[in-house]
C-alpha cells in the first residue's frame, strides 16, 4: 500500500497530477480542490490510496488525510467504486459527507453526477454508523477582513494551473460570485466557488 507521496509537481491536470519521486514519475488522480493547491515544478506531499484490479494499479491522492478516509469508508458501499468516490469528494467536502450521512440527506448526495435517489439511499443506509462525527463550525458573522479577498485569486490561479487562460477563469469567477450574490470570495468558499467555476468553463480551455 501506497500510503503517501512527496515529490516535485511536473504535471497537473484537469482530474489527476503527475509527481516526481526519486526520478520517478507517478500519476496520481485527485479531485479540484486538491489539484488547485499543487504548482508545476513545486514540492508537494499527497496522502494517497492505491487501488489495485487485474489490469491495473490507479493512485488517488488527497491534501488532506481526512479526505482519503472518508473516500476509503465510502467505498465500503456496495456499487461505489473509487471513481464515484472522488466524484462524491469534487462535489462535497469530506465533513459534509459526513453531516449528509447523519442527517440522512438525500438530495446532498444526488447533487454528485452519478448518483440518483436510489444509490444515494443505498450509501446512506450502508454508511450509517460508519463515520466519524462531522466537525460543526459556528459562525461569527460580522464583516469579512480584507485579507480574504486574496481567496479570490487562488481561485483564478487554480483554474490558470489547470489549463485556462487568465481571462476566461477571471470571467468564470464573476459569474459564478454574481449568481451567489456575493462581492468576494472567503476562505471556506474556495473549494465550492472553484467547483462552480469549472462547471461555467466546462471543456473549453484558451
Amino acid at each position: 500500500m501506497i500510503a503517501s507521496l512527496t515529490g516535485t509537481v511536473t504535471v497537473v491536470r484537469l482530474n489527476s497530477v503527475v509527481l516526481d519521486v526519486g526520478g520517478v514519475g507517478y500519476l496520481v488522480y485527485a479531485t479540484p480542490n486538491t489539484l488547485a493547491t499543487l504548482r508545476s515544478g513545486e514540492q508537494a506531499s499527497l496522502a494517497t490510496y492505491l487501488v489495485v484490479r487485474e489490469d491495473s494499479m490507479t493512485l488517488y491522492g488527497f491534501g488532506d488525510p481526512d479526505d482519503r478516509e472518508v473516500f476509503e469508508i465510502v467505498q465500503t458501499v456496495s456499487g461505489v467504486g473509487p471513481r464515484l468516490a472522488l466524484a462524491m469528494l469534487a462535489v462535497h467536502s469530506a465533513n459534509d459527507i459526513r453531516m449528509a450521512v447523519i442527517n440522512q440527506d438525500v438530495k446532498a448526495l444526488t447533487r454528485v453526477p452519478g448518483v440518483g435517489p436510489k444509490v444515494a439511499q443505498r450509501i446512506l443506509l450502508e454508511l450509517a454508523g460508519k463515520m466519524a462525527a462531522p466537525v460543526i463550525v459556528q459562525g461569527k458573522g460580522g464583516p469579512v477582513p480584507v485579507a480574504q479577498t486574496d481567496e479570490r485569486s487562488q481561485v483564478i490561479e487554480a483554474l490558470v494551473s489547470l489549463g485556462w487562460n487568465a481571462k476566461a477563469a477571471e470571467d468564470a469567477v464573476e459569474t459564478v460570485l454574481k449568481d451567489k450574490g456575493e462581492s468576494i470570495v472567503v476562505s471556506a468558499a474556495v473549494p465550492s466557488t472553484l467547483r462552480s467555476a469549472l462547471k461555467v468553463l466546462g471543456g473549453q480551455r484558451g
